[in-house]
């Protein structure tokens, strides 16, 4: 790093990667004078801020530097904030918000002019997400404020590293440095097994059952994290290992980003003193952070990545050459095929990639307001440092002149509203924001993170239902029937975040999924998952798992067969709900939504028909009242890729779906204010508003950057696009098993209850399983 140079250094967690990248640091400033920022180190969560500011504290001191650290992040109190105004620390340690909210400010340039380095810790997760794009535009314009600026970036867990290192240096990525450890981390999986197992599992029930086994696991140990995928798992396990050991009280706590900072800046204190001898958590501990105390970690279900697994693996054994041991505790039985897969993937040393955003237009807009805010910018300049970035290297001339035209008048359409001319171009030639009102509304705005709307379900009357997520809701049309509360219901109308609906008799609906405990497979650990099906159909399962659900493989080629790794199965049953076509890609739930579209409206291309569609991880499920042609759709190539992208618009309601997307656009674009601190907008009036621009441009500027944004986001990262189309081709290579089966299979009983689950109660569902097994012949 003495030379100059950037990139990225790559090493297992816990080898001593932070340490590696700050000695560069330090060695590289060690003449310069104590004042002033000299070192950014961005972190993507909170809780990793602390731990960097101790270890620069530590190595501050072992260097005899007189310099000084310190944090400023959403959590940093006012007071502390004003102190830094005066005198900024050496090492500054924030967030791509907290950053680009300094470059709001009126002292930006005296702030960050004398930057030397920028480090950005666990660059893989930022890249994936539009984060990462606002800290592109921040980086490429430091490059030019900051004379002779060196970035660097640290990751343990990504596939496509090139890549990585080419977008966080841009344009200069080709002159960047990849430094990888030649170590590889010992990561030791160990399954959390059952006494025995069903043989027709069902998702979510058996992750409780072995709370059991999990208590011994954490008296044994001298610290253990508990990683839930969701906040709701979290507070569930809190409380039910509080029952089960009432001895852990004092002992055990909880962190999850919706806690309060005070509790979690306690929670991460006492790990650091090991006060405590658990932790249940979330993604919020996940990434980068060093409690030493640690030593064993206890994943509940699975965390359907294998680079998330790895990640949380190695807060446990955080230090070079020591082991990292998980525990993994399955939430149904097929999850104990995920355990073995997870295993496989590690040693074969399989990571998925992160794809990095492209073309956002929202954060660029947001961008410009921001510069315009603080120091101001001239056109050309700022084109040259937008240009510089992976994300916006395709912009034309057009589109940086109607971004432009955006900030400063509102566009074509919107130009007539006073409250979308944020920006004016002065006298020297600059653009800059006047309006004291127009700045500190959108410092408020600064961000690329909104929060998902929550939806009101209303009977015709007036009657309240429920509430759902709005995703679920933007698939649907007028007419649709879905199950919600345990009753058939038929959407009339959406208005706002109201969802009004009538009662309805058919038997046959879509039921609702919530997105917050459905992370999808990854496409590199269900390929891996494919493998071990294949062992199992092969008998030569090695995997204790595998062994243990023995009786599970043998029903299941009893009733139908399993799946060899290239091969497609599928499942045809007749019962009295109708006819059941069971599809099982192993590709993940998002994936197999857009594909249960698709499939559906193609096969009802052979006739008129109307379907329910179910998903899980492993495959999904088309129930109909009439015959489905599906030996006619095999025929017919139905899993072809000709016009895939026309025959997903044809079978997805995909102004609904857009329409959502945009929600997110307009508040990051500052199309819609999201409030004042304390007073936030209600989410009814910001789906209002931002509905009604998109209903504007829809009809008055249909070639809106950020309206073709929305429908290329639907395409790319909901529907995914791309990988549903990887999947169909090799679907096509592939064999195709079709069984027409007379009972359930063990492959297709946990879609069926997940059908169920949402339409009954959990008494009801746990009575309507037991007679489901009974007729499967297995109860």
């Amino acid at each position: 790093m003495v030379d100059g140079s950037s990139g990225i250094v790559n090493a297992p967690t816990g080898s001593g990667k932070t340490y590696s990248v700050l000695g560069g640091v330090l060695e590289g400033l060690k003449e310069a004078p104590a004042g002033g920022i000299k070192c950014l180190w961005i972190t993507p969560i909170r809780a990793l801020a602390k731990e960097i500011e101790l270890s620069v504290g530590r190595a501050l001191v072992g260097c005899g530097l007189p310099w000084s650290v310190g944090i400023r992040t959403g959590d940093t109190e006012p007071s502390e904030r004003r102190m830094q105004g005066r005198a900024m620390p050496d090492v500054l340690v924030t967030t791509p918000e907290s950053l680009h909210l300094m470059i709001a400010g009126k002292d930006a340039l005296r702030w960050l002019s004398g930057v030397r380095f920028v480090v950005v810790d666990e660059w893989h997760e930022l890249m994936g997400s539009k984060r990462g794009v606002l800290l592109e535009l921040a980086l490429s314009w430091l490059k030019v404020v900051c004379s002779g600026l060196q970035i660097w970036g640290i990751s343990a867990t990504i596939g496509n590293l090139e890549e990585a290192l080419g977008v966080l240096l841009g344009s200069d990525g080709s002159k960047g440095r990849l430094i990888q450890a030649g170590v590889k981390k010992c990561i030791e999986v160990r399954p959390v097994l059952p006494d025995s197992i069903e043989v027709m599992p069902w998702a979510g029930h058996l992750g409780i059952r072995l709370l059991d086994k999990v208590v011994p696991i954490i008296m044994n140990s001298k610290s253990t994290l508990v990683f839930t995928n969701t906040r709701s798992q979290c507070e569930i396990w809190y409380q039910k290992l509080l029952e089960a050991a009432p001895e852990l009280a004092g002992q055990i706590a909880m962190h999850h980003s919706s806690i309060s900072r005070e509790i979690r800046h306690w929670v991460e204190d006492a790990l650091y003193d090991g006060q405590l001898k658990a932790v249940v958590c979330t993604s919020s501990l996940d990434l980068g952070v060093d409690f030493r105390p640690v030593e064993t970690i206890v994943q509940i279900g699975s965390p359907k990545g294998v680079s998330r697994f790895m990640q949380r693996a190695g807060r446990s054994g955080h230090r070079p050459g020591e082991v990292s041991r998980i525990y993994f505790v399955p939430t149904h039985t097929l999850e104990l095929v995920e355990s073995a897969a997870l295993r496989e993937a590690i040693e074969s040393n399989v990571i998925e990639p992160r794809e990095p955003y492209v073309r956002s237009f929202d954060v660029l807009v947001q961008w410009l307001v921001t510069l315009a805010v603080g120091p101001g910018f001239r056109s050309e300049e700022v084109l040259r440092q937008v240009r510089n970035t992976h994300a916006f290297s395709s912009i034309s001339y057009e589109e940086w002149m109607w971004c432009l035209a955006f900030v400063t008048t509102g566009g074509k359409t919107l130009e007539g509203y006073d409250e979308f001319k944020k920006v004016e171009l002065a006298e020297d030639g600059r653009y800059v924001v006047r309006s004291r009102r127009v700045a500190m509304r959108h410092r408020l705005g600064i961000g690329a993170i909104v929060s998902d709307a929550v939806m009101r379900v209303k009977f015709l009357n007036g009657g309240f239902v429920g509430t759902i997520e709005e995703w679920f809701i933007s698939r649907l049309k007028p007419g649709d029937v879905f199950w919600f509360g345990g009753r058939s219901l038929e959407l009339v109308r959406v208005k706002g975040l109201d969802v009004t609906v009538r009662a309805s008799h058919q038997k046959e609906g879509m039921v609702p999924s919530w997105m917050g405990g459905r992370m999808p497979l990854s496409a590199q650990l269900g390929k891996v998952l494919r493998m071990k099906l294949q062992e199992a159909f092969e008998d030569r399962a090695v995997d204790e798992e595998l062994r243990l659900i023995g009786p599970l493989w043998r029903l299941q080629l009893e009733r139908s067969t399993i799946p060899a790794a290239d091969e497609l199965l599928m499942e045809y049953l007749v019962d009295r709900e109708g006819h059941h076509l069971f599809v099982y890609p192993f590709e993940g739930r998002n994936v197999h939504e857009g594909m249960a579209s698709l499939l559906a409206w193609r096969l009802s291309l052979f006739g008129p028909m109307s379907f329910s569609i179910a998903m899980n991880d492993y495959g999904f499920e088309l129930l109909s009242p009439d015959p489905i042609p599906i030996e006619e759709g095999l025929d017919s190539d139905v899993f072809c890729t000709e016009h895939l992208e026309r025959d997903i618009w044809q079978s997805v309601n995909a102004t609904e779906m857009a329409r959502r997307k945009f929600r997110d656009i307009a508040a990051i674009a500052g199309l819609v204010f999201r409030g004042y601190p304390g007073m936030p907008v209600k989410e009814k009036h910001l789906q209002s508003s931002s509905g009604l621009i998109f209903t504007t441009l829809s009809a008055y500027e249909p070639d809106h950057l950020l309206l073709r944004q929305a429908y290329d986001e639907v395409l790319q990262f909901q529907l995914e696009q791309g990988r549903m189309y990887q999947a169909f081709e090799r679907i096509r290579k592939s064999k195709i098993a079709l069984k027409r089966i007379e009972r359930p299979t063990p492959f297709c009983f946990p879609i069926l209850v997940d059908r169920l689950r949402e339409r009954l109660t959990t008494e009801s569902l746990e009575q309507r399983i037991e007679k489901m097994l009974k007729d499967a012949g297995v109860g």
